[in-house]
């Protein structure tokens, strides 16, 4: 009869809270629809290849304009890196870029190599779209880059006062020495970050299943105004059942909520989760986390309209704090605040999987966010206990 009493308080809920639209717009139509616009304005993906449409002008048609042409963008186009295309002027190259045919293109004016090979100065000069910043900050890169490198040929040659006769041979050893110094990427490392629309997807989702959980937890406070937890003190089931069996239902609306937002956002904006193992064990841990958190906030209030205010408040402090909406390189000083919020250990754990370790890639993300829900129900369940019995 326990059991079947528990059950029955449970089903009850879940029907009321099944026709509340408010659950709803916070559980579902918020998180799905602030992610997909985050992935749209913000979203791109690290690891996607970069690729531009750039344009040429060689005014010049010297050695060194040829050389930035053969030797610079001529390669990065065969990569695949970028698409070259040559034009006659600079008049047809600015319409190009104007018509948005191309993002940039590099001009290169007459007399270029005469005037370098005289020791003055000139301009390599970069036409870019508006439109196109990214691809405009990449050719801007390696038009400085070309730059630099003649600087530090040049600044060989001229260190040895070689005659003019040696100034050639001097010029094109230099430019043939390896760098002292290269950078080489690790790519046998493992990619612990997020991908965009993964990455808003989460965020999102635990943002607002903070906010989803507080109006089964404010209810209490309802039902207690009108005689229901009255009445059912007087049932078989215990105190501590009762109170239970309020704190399961919010917790099976949660649930809910995060596999139909990881359904939805894996089939709809391509998220990727990761080992659906790990994911399950996390999501759960998450939600008990945020179930406990809110009752603990509802259990110091005196009244629903308190409990929804601190609770508001509270899920709002955690959801900015731990990274739910931005990185959080963004918050500066405050980042390592970020580590007592669910939020950021739920974010922590995916990237986690994102190594492909699996389910033991989570444990410590996982044990944190059971700390928290341990705390949070015991803290809830004292407190609310006196709704009970004041």
């Amino acid at each position: 009869m326990t059991m079947r009493a528990f059950l029955t308080m449970v089903g009850k809920d879940l029907r009321q809270r099944s026709r509340d639209g408010t659950l709803i717009v916070f559980a579902l139509v918020l998180p799905l629809g602030l992610a997909f616009l985050l992935n749209m304005l913000l979203g791109g993906d690290p690891e996607e290849d970069f690729s531009a449409r750039y344009g040429v002008v060689d005014a010049d048609g010297g050695e060194l304009a040829s050389m930035f042409v053969e030797d610079v963008l001529e390669p990065l186009e065969g990569e695949g890196i970028l698409e070259l295309r040559t034009f006659a002027s600079e008049e047809e190259a600015r319409e190009s870029v104007e018509a948005g045919e191309i993002d940039a293109a590099f001009l290169v004016p007459d007399g270029f190599t005469d005037d370098l090979h005289n020791g003055d100065s000139v301009e390599l000069r970069v036409l870019g779209d508006v439109d196109s910043p990214d691809e405009v900050q990449v050719a801007d890169g390696v038009a400085e880059a070309f730059a630099a490198e003649y600087h530090r040929v040049e600044l060989a040659v001229t260190t040895a006062e070689p005659s003019e006769e040696e100034r050639a041979e001097l010029a094109l050893r230099a430019a043939e020495a390896p760098a002292a110094v290269r950078v080489v990427e690790d790519t046998d490392a493992d990619w612990r970050q997020l991908d965009s629309p993964t990455y808003y997807a989460a965020g999102t989702a635990v943002f607002f299943l903070l906010f989803a959980a507080m109006p089964g937890v404010v209810s209490l406070f309802e039902e207690r105004r009108t005689g229901t937890l009255v009445r059912l003190s007087a049932s078989p089931v215990s105190t501590l059942g009762i109170l239970a069996a309020k704190l399961a239902s919010t917790v099976l609306v949660g649930l809910v909520s995060m596999v139909i937002l990881i359904t939805v956002s894996t089939f709809s904006f391509g998220a990727e989760w990761g080992d659906p193992l790990g994911v399950t064990v996390l999501t759960v841990a998450m939600v008990l986390a945020a179930v406990g958190i809110m009752s603990a906030v509802a259990g110091f209030a005196t009244n629903a309209e308190q409990a929804s205010s601190w609770a508001t408040v509270v899920a709002m402090l955690l959801g900015l704090l731990g990274g739910a909406l931005f990185p959080l390189a963004n918050l500066g000083g405050l980042a390592d605040l970020s580590y007592l919020t669910p939020h950021q250990w739920f974010l922590r754990g995916l990237s986690d999987l994102s190594t492909g370790d699996g389910l033991g890639s989570v444990l410590l993300p996982v044990g944190v966010l059971l700390a928290m829900a341990l705390a949070g129900a015991s803290v809830a369940l004292y407190r609310m206990g006196r709704m009970l019995h004041p």
